[in-house]
């Protein structure tokens, strides 16, 4: 039985645990060495078909609870949650040049990249497909008025058809100057993002199995990046491994640039770089892979540098970190509110508490998801809203421990699916034995 980092300070029994369920409810694996292979399993793929037209579904109702009649995207996870078209979306992030019409009834209108239009010509969520207008300086400079309003009269003509006498639209990521043209042709605009939050935060049974398969894919990635640690190794080479696993395997892309060693460690959110890997160096890596199937694959693991011992000081670190991460999991509850999670959160000892990680959980979809759960402190401070977690969310439970005065410092992270019973983890990556075990 594996024993808590507050059961090793106290040395106390399971039994004596303080507060919720702690280390004896989530079985996990631990590893003691490099060598050797790992499992990470996964489900069999999802129908495409169910995946797609379930999404659409969800949104579509989401959309009749905000009372939207219908939507622009143009944000390209919103337009693959919508239809599952796959195009290009590091750049389409970037470049509004191509979105999708959604009512709540009729046809859904892909607006493609030119040259693009045979991408989704079998695609069951989308009913008709055109070239999108592009509404940038980049892409029109003087001419982008004018690209404006003939993108505008495509949306006016497209609700005048499908939505007759609606006035009510939902846009997200558009030019100013385009929802103006919208207003002045008598619409009222409203925020798409909203509804869109609020379906993808409940998966449906085909994004489940996507959102295992990823984090399945990217665990393995990670085995790899943890078989590749040496002394000599440069950060960026290091990250690469992952990133040349992922994108073998089908995945997007990989957000951030999270993989740092030594006293890079602290403060957290600091680019990988070119610093090169020493003996007894804390590695801490938050993987934020947008993997195979679009889904987000988002947990994070420290790691130690060389054969020797981990220090007092990166054992301190390590089970704070592990101890945080395991408090909050334990929280997790469906019915229960978002601020009941911030009440009950694990106090981070005052020390740590400045270098704080600014999230206690998010959601975990396409991307980071609604909803945000916040540390006590900055939900006072008004930065959070309320909310209930609810059965099917993924969530991601952070900890970053690093000491105000410097250092180095730890990243922990464990993905979850919240079902009807409490929760299932999905990042089933094993921790380090060196930092558990063993007195301090």
């Amino acid at each position: 039985m594996r024993i808590c980092v507050w059961h090793t300070a106290a040395r106390k029994l399971p039994s004596q645990c303080r507060g919720v369920k702690c280390c004896r409810s989530f079985p996990e694996r631990l590893i003691e060495t490099r060598i050797g292979a790992m499992e990470f399993p996964a489900p069999a793929a999802p129908d495409e078909t169910s995946l797609r037209l379930g999404r659409l579904a969800r949104l579509r109702a989401s959309m009749k609870d905000f009372d939207l009649p219908a939507v622009v995207l143009h944000d390209p996870h919103n337009v693959r949650y919508a239809t599952g078209a796959r195009n290009m979306i590091p750049f389409l992030l970037r470049n509004p040049a191509r979105y999708v019409f959604v009512p709540q009834e009729g046809p859904v209108v892909l607006f493609e990249f030119e040259g693009c239009e045979h991408l989704e010509k079998d695609n069951p969520a989308i009913d008709e497909i055109r070239n999108a207008k592009t509404v940038s300086y980049v892409a029109r400079g003087p001419l982008m008025a004018d690209t404006a309003k003939a993108w505008a009269r495509d949306i006016a003509g497209l609700m005048q058809l499908h939505c007759p006498g609606e006035r009510r639209l939902g846009l997200e990521r558009i030019d100013a100057g385009a929802v103006e043209c919208l207003r002045d042709a008598g619409f009222e605009i409203h925020d798409a993002q909203a509804p869109v939050e609020r379906a993808r935060a409940i998966k449906t049974p085909e994004e489940i199995i996507c959102s295992k398969r990823s984090v399945a894919c990217v665990m393995a990635g990670e085995w790899k990046l943890r078989a590749a640690i040496r002394s000599g190794i440069s950060e960026n080479e290091l990250w690469s491994v992952l990133h040349s696993h992922v994108i073998a395997n089908d995945a997007d892309y990989i957000e951030t640039r999270l993989l740092n060693s030594g006293e890079r460690t602290n403060p957290w959110f600091q680019e990988t770089g070119t610093r090169v890997l020493e003996a007894g160096d804390l590695i801490a890596h938050d993987t934020d892979v947008v993997g195979p199937h679009g889904y987000y694959a988002d947990f994070s693991r420290s790691f130690l540098c060389g054969d020797g011992p981990p220090s007092a000081t990166q054992k301190t670190l390590y089970r704070l970190a592990y101890e945080q991460v395991h408090h909050n999991m334990a929280l997790i509850k469906a019915g229960r509110s978002f601020r009941e999670i911030t009440e009950a959160a694990w106090v981070i000892p005052e020390a740590y508490y400045k270098r704080r990680y600014y999230l206690l959980m998010h959601g975990t979809g396409l991307t980071g998801e609604y909803p945000y759960i916040v540390q006590g402190a900055d939900y006072d401070g008004g930065v959070n809203y309320d909310g209930i977690i609810e059965p099917n969310m993924v969530l991601s439970v952070e900890s970053y421990i690093g000491h105000e005065d410097g250092g180095e410092g730890v990243k922990l992270e464990q993905q979850v699916l919240v079902t009807e019973q409490g929760i299932e983890v999905m990042s089933d990556f094993p921790f380090e034995a060196a930092f558990l075990s063993g007195e301090i």
